[in-house]
Protein backbone atom coordinates (compact mmCIF):
# COMPACT_ATOMS: atom_id res chain seq x y z
CA UNK A 1 0.00 0.00 0.00
CA UNK A 2 1.05 3.21 -1.33
CA UNK A 3 0.42 6.57 1.16
CA UNK A 4 -0.03 9.65 -0.63
CA UNK A 5 -1.02 13.10 0.88
CA UNK A 6 -2.94 15.87 -0.60
CA UNK A 7 -0.78 19.50 -0.03
CA UNK A 8 -4.11 20.61 1.52
CA UNK A 9 -3.38 17.99 3.98
CA UNK A 10 0.29 18.51 4.23
CA UNK A 11 -0.93 22.31 5.12
CA UNK A 12 -3.60 21.55 7.99
CA UNK A 13 -0.81 18.58 8.49
CA UNK A 14 1.69 21.42 9.66
CA UNK A 15 -0.36 23.90 11.23
CA UNK A 16 -0.80 20.77 14.10
CA UNK A 17 0.28 20.66 17.77
CA UNK A 18 3.30 18.41 17.72
CA UNK A 19 1.18 15.78 20.32
CA UNK A 20 -1.26 15.74 17.61
CA UNK A 21 1.22 14.96 14.62
CA UNK A 22 2.26 12.28 16.91
CA UNK A 23 -1.16 10.73 17.15
CA UNK A 24 -1.70 10.41 13.73
CA UNK A 25 1.61 8.96 12.85
CA UNK A 26 0.64 6.54 15.50
CA UNK A 27 -3.31 6.27 14.01
CA UNK A 28 -1.15 5.67 10.09
CA UNK A 29 0.86 3.02 11.51
CA UNK A 30 -2.11 0.89 12.52
CA UNK A 31 -3.88 2.08 9.41
CA UNK A 32 -1.01 0.22 7.32
CA UNK A 33 -1.25 -2.95 9.79
CA UNK A 34 -5.25 -3.07 8.95
CA UNK A 35 -7.16 -0.37 7.43
CA UNK A 36 -10.53 -1.52 9.16
CA UNK A 37 -9.13 -1.94 12.90
CA UNK A 38 -12.16 -0.76 15.25
CA UNK A 39 -9.80 1.79 17.14
CA UNK A 40 -9.58 3.70 13.59
CA UNK A 41 -13.34 3.78 13.04
CA UNK A 42 -12.87 3.72 9.30
CA UNK A 43 -16.21 4.96 7.40
CA UNK A 44 -17.26 5.75 4.03
CA UNK A 45 -18.82 8.93 3.96
CA UNK A 46 -21.54 10.61 2.15
CA UNK A 47 -23.01 14.01 0.61
CA UNK A 48 -20.09 16.23 -0.65
CA UNK A 49 -17.46 13.52 0.12
CA UNK A 50 -19.26 10.60 -1.42
CA UNK A 51 -16.25 7.98 -2.49
CA UNK A 52 -14.23 9.21 0.41
CA UNK A 53 -13.34 7.85 3.71
CA UNK A 54 -12.59 8.62 7.15
CA UNK A 55 -10.61 7.61 9.92
CA UNK A 56 -10.54 9.20 13.77
CA UNK A 57 -7.44 10.47 14.59
CA UNK A 58 -8.24 12.16 18.48
CA UNK A 59 -11.59 12.15 19.80
CA UNK A 60 -12.52 14.99 17.37
CA UNK A 61 -9.91 14.94 14.85
CA UNK A 62 -10.62 12.90 11.61
CA UNK A 63 -8.45 11.87 8.29
CA UNK A 64 -10.21 11.91 5.16
CA UNK A 65 -8.90 9.56 2.45
CA UNK A 66 -9.31 7.96 -0.41
CA UNK A 67 -8.62 4.95 -2.14
CA UNK A 68 -6.49 5.49 -5.63
CA UNK A 69 -5.76 2.12 -7.14
CA UNK A 70 -2.99 0.63 -4.65
CA UNK A 71 -2.84 4.05 -3.11
CA UNK A 72 -4.18 5.90 -0.02
CA UNK A 73 -4.74 9.60 -0.73
CA UNK A 74 -4.96 11.67 2.43
CA UNK A 75 -6.66 14.55 1.47
CA UNK A 76 -7.79 16.47 4.52
CA UNK A 77 -6.93 16.89 8.60
CA UNK A 78 -9.61 18.51 10.79
CA UNK A 79 -12.15 18.35 12.80
CA UNK A 80 -15.18 16.94 12.70
CA UNK A 81 -17.22 20.19 12.95
CA UNK A 82 -14.87 22.13 10.39
CA UNK A 83 -15.32 19.42 7.88
CA UNK A 84 -18.97 18.29 7.86
CA UNK A 85 -20.11 21.98 8.04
Amino acid sequence: MRIDYHKRFLKQYEKLLPKIKSKFNERLKIFIANPLSPELSNHPLHGEYLGYRSINITGDLRAVYEVQGEAIKFLFIDTHSNLYK
